[in-house]
């Protein structure tokens, strides 16, 4: 088994692991906290599709004991552009498992991942101005910081400027 994080479809038994991203704001951390939320809707979820829809999905990161340390989404976005060209990925590592590389190797294999199983040409992620870890780790995976967008998001009772990258099929990246 690898030392690096895995990627693998959610089970049953990781509801837990969603519960406390709804339940304690530390888990996700300063950047990405939106409050609490419905712990039922997690099974719902998981019920009705596993959180795997033909344009949308979150899947486990795991260490090499298979525990689950995060996770990563990606959606397909259409802003003018047909379903499928273009994803936007996001991350959360539980706190605990923050600050060892997991998150740009777990970004790394979802965009390996994106560009070997759709049609994507494009796969894009925003960050919060303030979050350089995340900043550093999405350069590292190979992204292009493309822009800023002022005002854009509102945590923790304050407006936050918000950070654009992307990665095209064909550009350079590093091996996951």
């Amino acid at each position: 088994m690898s030392d690096g994080p895995a990627l693998r479809a959610l089970r049953e038994d990781d509801l837990p692991f969603l519960e406390r991203l709804s339940t304690d704001p530390d888990a996700l951390g300063p950047f990405e906290w939106p409050g609490f939320t419905d712990v039922r809707r997690n099974r719902r979820r998981w019920e009705e599709d596993g959180y795997i829809t033909p344009t949308s999905g979150m899947v486990a990161v795991t260490d090499a004991e298979d525990t689950v340390v995060g996770m990563v989404v990606w959606k397909s976005e259409g802003r003018g552009v047909p379903t499928g060209v273009t994803y936007e990925i996001g991350i959360a590592l539980l706190p605990e498992h923050r600050g060892r590389g997991l998150g740009t190797k777990a970004q790394q294999l979802l965009i390996d991942y994106l560009f070997d199983h759709t049609t994507a040409n494009r796969v894009e992620a925003t960050t919060n101005g303030e979050n350089y870890a995340e900043q550093r780790a999405l350069e590292k995976a190979g992204f292009t910081r493309e822009g800023l967008m002022r005002g854009r998001s509102f945590i923790g009772g304050r407006y936050h400027d918000t950070i654009m990258y992307g990665l095209l099929r064909a550009d350079a990246r590093p091996e996951s």
